[in-house]
């Protein structure tokens, strides 16, 4: 197949970009710029130059290619609101180009606050609907485009997708760790983060874009629910600081945007994508990724 890949030079659209290559497939990668451009032709990958904001560049992406693959998000904390508008005019592009087709349109959406305290499954389905909820509410927005003759997969990452090179939630917590002195946790940690390593993630959006048969919602979770506690236990080992517990109410304060999300509770299971898509994870899990050091190597972002 030829596949539009949004986010394809990004942590895990590169890795997944990889994987489709490996498999013979051939990727269209979205690139916003020169650089990213040539980022990608580097990679063997053909580049489409045009951006998330640029709705034409996406339909032409769209297109272009036998299916789409839509890791691309703007992660800009400081307007959510545009963000989800962003991502909302992208699913609907996406989904007037392929209406009949049949095609493949799998995008990126999470398991993050969508059973709190609980373990979400598959079979849940996201609260998250309508233009003013989070995403967008792409997720509902997309798997309704079956009943227009396309083939939605909602791939639900878990918030941790780790590995070396990882420059994400995991990453800003050791760069916090740095600033403040002491690793912490919020009350007493026993709340959970689903994780799964990058490799392991990429695998999953290949057989869930090549199995026709594929269910609507896969969900990309290795670990069920690594605690919070054990998250900054590790943490303070790497960088050699203490462990401490930080107030609910002094989060904010001390870890800042991601306050929130740590201290939330998450917990998701896989139980069904493994047995319906016939994927196991093998890489390293988030405790041996954070043992082999590479977290602790360069300063985070």
């Amino acid at each position: 197949m030829r596949v539009f890949v949004t986010g394809a030079s990004g942590w895990i659209g590169s890795a997944v970009s990889a994987e489709l290559q490996a498999a013979g497939h051939s990727v269209l990668g979205l690139a916003r710029s020169e650089q990213a451009a040539q980022t990608l032709q580097d990679r063997g990958l053909e580049a489409h130059r045009g951006s998330l904001d640029d709705v034409e560049s996406l339909r032409a992406g769209a297109a272009a290619a036998d299916a789409v693959v839509h890791l691309g998000f703007k992660h800009d904390f400081s307007d959510m609101a545009g963000a989800a508008r962003t991502e909302r005019a992208a699913v609907e592009a996406f989904g007037d180009v392929l209406e009949g087709t049949g095609r493949p349109l799998l995008l990126a959406a999470g398991v993050a606050l969508l059973c709190p305290g609980g373990v979400v499954t598959e079979e849940d389905a996201s609260p998250f609907s309508g233009p003013q909820a989070p995403r967008g509410g792409a997720e509902a927005l997309a798997l309704s485009y079956a009943e227009r003759g396309i083939r939605p997969v909602a791939v639900r990452f878990a918030p941790t997708v780790h590995g070396a090179g990882d420059h994400g939630f995991v990453a800003r917590l050791v760069a916090v760790a740095r600033e403040q002195g002491t690793s912490a946790y919020v009350g007493d940690g026993s709340n959970r983060w689903p994780a799964v390593h990058r490799d392991d993630a990429a695998r999953l959006v290949r057989l869930a874009l090549e199995d026709p048969s594929a269910p609507s919602v896969v969900h990309a979770v290795a670990e069920e629910g690594v605690t919070a506690r054990t998250i900054a236990e590790a943490i303070g080992r790497g960088l050699g600081l203490p462990v401490e517990s930080v107030a609910p109410e002094a989060a904010a304060d001390h870890f800042g945007w991601i306050g929130a999300f740590f201290a939330g509770d998450m917990a998701a299971s896989s139980v069904l994508t493994q047995q319906r898509l016939g994927w196991t994870p093998s890489g390293p899990t988030l405790l041996e990724d954070l043992h082999a050091g590479s977290y602790f190597a360069t300063a985070a972002v």
